[in-house]
């Protein structure tokens, strides 16, 4: 590579990675162009305003880490403000009984322990444990050690933590016995607390990260969607072109590709040359998980208020969650775990009366599917007034499906009294990732039963072609502590930019130093 050229480098796509990535490589004194099929930047991170009149995160919600985190890093430079609910669950059990607080304690804190045992595991044992393994398995073989037979009513307190092991797929996207023993050590995240919510969402981090791209004097090409990528030994220019769907051609020193994992599974065809077998066969095996949210906004947070009509003190207080639901055979025949984080009770300048549902597998796959058939709205998410003044029938129709969908589980929650308007819904927010072609038809990576070399997988995609020009960076390519999450979509941007400044002998300075 020539040392002394100023090389021009197209980054394809403007989430997380592509926007760092830009960032990063600006800063060494590259020229860069970047190619996004959205009309905004920031991928599968953006927010939207609820009709009470607060935004909200469509995408991430969620810093996972605090040790030596540059979101985190970024999230306290900016004012973001998080809130940490770790601990704070409400539980209902499959007849809709709010389990005794001692009660719901003891089996979440025999979930989180089990779960932990289970990375231990996994790290340790992964070249023996079978292919087909589950997470959920592991649970089955610990629970009796847990819960022995000389305990009171066993079999029903194991059921129990074993509805309660469902809750894992709201962390992957997919169902808890679609995760794989093997290579579960892959979900284990960094150090620190976990799991700080982003009550004042992204936004500020964004903007903080988007800056130095638009100042550094980013070509950004909103609206341009990639159709077709030509390595350096296809063109015989030693360079890298990219086609669009309208056409056009765009010619690069080197290419940056950003795109989601999901997107990648379904354009293997676009690469010419094709990528290299072991590449190709990283791609189609790493999982692809399908979360989603639902937010439901009420006038008023009754869950907040002790139920004094039932003489009652309990309320709720971040996460709560419903266990395998009998009582919602209407709506939910196949007893679908629901789960929500309560946005009342967070910092009080953020603070609003919302409950954010998340879905998963075939429950997303149903919602969604069955929303999208009766709006007529294409987008990837769809925000509707509760206040009745619409005159399509087909937001109203939308509309009520999702309030009727949810109220066996919202209806439960202390305080809830149905002739109260303060109880009613007044306005939601749903996404659809899974019918977001440039989401890739999810949401991100994970780690399921079948793979037989998901490590190798990551490394491989992380290497990318460079000797083609192609490189690789995402959520799906992040170090093994940070895979799936928004650190590791900023750390495999800084990290592909490093490579390449190295390869054409610029000094790199600053930023993060690699890690497997």
């Amino acid at each position: 590579m020539n040392p002394t050229k100023k090389p021009h480098v197209g980054v394809v796509g403007a989430g997380m990675a592509g926007l760092r990535s830009a960032g990063y490589l600006l800063e060494l004194g590259f020229q860069v162009t970047i190619l996004e099929a959205r009309d905004r930047l920031g991928g599968r991170i953006y927010q939207e305003k609820l009709p009470n009149g607060h935004f909200v995160d469509m995408g991430a919600n969620w810093i996972h880490g605090t040790k030596e985190n540059s979101i985190f890093q970024l999230a306290k430079e900016t004012g973001t403000i998080t809130t940490n609910w770790d601990g704070d669950a409400a539980v209902f059990d499959e007849h809709g009984h709010m389990l005794p607080a001692k009660d719901g304690e003891r089996y979440s804190t025999i979930m989180w322990n089990t779960i932990a045992e289970a990375f231990q595991y996994s790290d340790k044992h992964s070249a023996e444990i079978e292919t087909s393994r589950s997470l959920l398995d592991f649970f089955r073989e610990k629970v009796v050690e847990q819960i022995p037979e000389t305990e009171e009513d066993y079999a029903r307190k194991r059921e129990i933590v074993l509805q309660m092991a469902e809750l894992w797929g709201a962390f992957v996207g997919s169902p808890v016995e679609k995760q794989s023993l093997k290579f579960f050590w892959l979900e284990e995240c960094l150090d620190g607390a976990e799991n700080l919510f982003c009550s004042g969402t992204y936004r500020k981090i964004m903007e903080k990260i988007v800056a130095p791209v638009v100042d550094g004097g980013a070509d950004i090409k909103l609206q341009t969607r990639v159709a077709e990528i030509f390595g350096k030994s296809n063109t015989g220019s030693n360079t890298v072109k990219v086609k669009t769907t309208d056409n056009q051609f765009y010619e690069f020193d080197e290419l940056v590709l950003t795109t989601p994992l999901g997107w990648l599974k379904q354009n293997l065809q676009a690469f010419h040359p094709p990528l290299p077998p072991r590449l190709t066969t990283a791609i189609q095996s790493i999982g692809y998980g399908c979360l989603e949210k639902v937010y439901m906004s009420f006038p008023k947070a009754f869950w907040l208020e002790p139920d004094a009509a039932n003489n009652n003190n309990r309320t709720v207080k971040g996460f709560c969650q419903w266990l395998s639901p009998s009582y919602a055979s209407s709506t939910n025949p196949s007893r679908w775990t629901n789960e929500i984080v309560e946005l009342g009770s967070a910092d009080p300048s953020v603070a609003h009366p919302t409950l954010l549902f998340y879905i998963y597998g075939a429950e997303s796959e149903y919602v969604t599917s069955k929303v999208r058939s009766l709006s007529s709205s294409s987008s990837s998410g769809a925000d509707k007034n509760g206040s009745g003044t619409s005159s399509d029938q087909n937001e109203a129709a939308q509309q009520q499906f999702l309030y009727d969908f949810f109220k066996p589980y919202y209806s439960l929650l202390p305080s809830y009294n149905p002739a109260d308007p303060n109880c009613q819904p007044s306005g939601y927010l749903a996404t659809d990732w899974l019918h977001d072609d440039l989401a890739g038809n999810g949401s991100y990576c994970n780690f399921q039963v079948g793979l037989q070399e998901g490590d190798k997988d990551i490394l491989a995609m992380r290497h990318g072609v460079p000797e083609e020009g192609v490189w690789m960076a995402g959520e799906h390519t992040a170090t093994f502590v940070a895979l799936g999450t928004v650190t590791g979509a900023y750390w495999s941007g800084e990290d592909v930019a490093r490579r390449i400044a190295e390869g054409y002998g610029r000094s790199v300075s600053g930023g993060r130093e690699s890690a497997v």
